[in-house]
């Protein structure tokens, strides 16, 4: 028997067992569905606060002292709002939040000085912490600052003053953006759930093959065989990748589905189609770190001494590489030679590229996955030192 077929030999043995293991087979269907579930509720939560297309609909807005406004009022009203009375105590309705944003009019202060050709003081309360409360804001203040231009130009008017002179720019707005890129919120989260299902996906597996093998006793067993602790390593090391696999071919199917089938366009207003193409790329971009994630897990469930201390270890050592990708949805970092030679990060940029639609420089792309490969090589040189040593049967003091 050649090493070939020893490593074979280990790594049927142990997918034949995991397979027979329902934990290993729902920790990978499950894992590989939270990222795309999240990405949903998001999308229907920020939908309907953020995103909500308030110019289309009618709105309430309390008002305090509206009496003293009327044609302010009457402008509010034709443009959507519904005019409410207003609480007593305005900062408590909204500091409580029972009340989103709060118009209130001073008496005789409004009256008099939009009289006299003066700045009429208006005040609008509300509590910009609450992210449900952004857009009627927003909708309001853009309201309150129409109506004051449109006073504006008729007291220059009423003076024989031609408007245009008080604006001396024109702005001309020219929006390059795509779909993909107005729906950058949710792309920019997407590889750091591509890269916690990697991690998380074969996890199981290579801690029952490591420190489940030796909890239950059966590793000195193993060790027994001829068969040299480099071809037992790899095997078992090997045998994670199936589930890694499927994880990651489950979870990038149910992004394609949430992007493509669900009606993303009635709650954010852009309708984002995400290409086979492109989902294709970023499974080959992703396979470097399968091998870096089992190799490191293997370390850390060997150098464990139970399989419960095993899975806490390796569950937040999950949650280390796939905390920058996180940053990447408030912060624009672009590809350069640097960031290409961070194992997992640069492989993060590199899917934010391809759900971007952004050309992507290949050799970077390369060399990243090189400098994985070489780090999780070293790794995997450094499970085999341990399997080599013979406390490994008892596991560490």
């Amino acid at each position: 028997m050649n090493n070939f077929q020893r490593i074979w030999t280990v790594f049927s043995k142990e997918v034949s067992d995991n397979m027979r293991d329902r934990r290993s087979i729902l920790s990978a269907l499950s894992s590989s569905l939270i990222g795309p579930f999240i990405m949903l509720l998001l999308i229907i939560i920020l939908g309907r606060t953020l995103f909500a297309d308030f110019q289309e609909r009618t709105f309430d807005l309390p008002v305090v002292g509206e009496q003293y406004a009327p044609q302010l009022i009457a402008f509010l009203r034709q443009n959507g709002a519904v005019i409410q009375p207003g609480p007593a105590d305005p900062e408590k309705a909204v500091r409580n939040g029972d009340l989103r944003v709060v118009l209130v009019i001073p008496g005789a202060d409004y009256a008099e000085n939009l009289s006299a050709g003066r700045p009429a003081p208006v005040q609008l309360v509300m509590d910009i912490s609450r992210q449900s409360s952004s857009a009627v804001i927003e909708r309001t203040r853009k309201l309150l600052e129409a109506y004051s231009s449109m006073v504006a130009v008729q007291r220059l008017m009423a003076r024989g003053i031609d408007p245009v002179v008080v604006q001396p720019l024109q702005v001309e707005l020219r929006d390059v953006s795509t779909p993909e890129t107005q729906a950058l919120l949710f792309l920019n989260m997407m590889p750091y759930f591509v890269v916690l299902v990697v991690f998380v996906g074969g996890m199981y597996v290579v801690i029952d093959a490591t420190a489940g093998e030796r909890e239950r006793g059966s590793l000195e067993p193993l060790l027994i065989n001829p068969v040299r602790r480099w071809e037992l390593v790899l095997g078992k090391l090997f045998a994670g990748f199936p589930f890694a696999v499927l994880a990651l071919s489950v979870t990038l199917g149910a992004f394609w589905v949430a992007f493509n089938l669900f009606p993303i366009e009635d709650y954010i207003g852009v309708q984002f189609k995400l290409s086979f193409s492109a989902l294709a790329a970023i499974f080959l971009v992703s396979l470097p770190m399968i091998l870096l994630a089992s190799s490191l897990q293997m370390i850390v469930a060997t150098a464990t001494r139970s399989f419960k201390e095993a899975q806490t270890y390796t569950s937040l050592l999950a949650l280390a590489p796939a905390l920058p990708g996180l940053a990447l949805a408030f912060m624009s970092v672009k590809p350069s030679l640097f960031n290409m030679l961070v194992p997992t990060f640069g492989q993060q940029l590199t899917i934010n590229q391809f759900m971007r639609g952004e050309p992507v420089q290949v050799g970077l792309v390369l060399l990243n996955a090189a400098v994985t490969l070489i780090v999780a090589g070293a790794l995997v040189v450094i499970s085999v030192r341990l399997y080599e040593r013979e406390q490994i049967i008892l596991g560490p003091r």
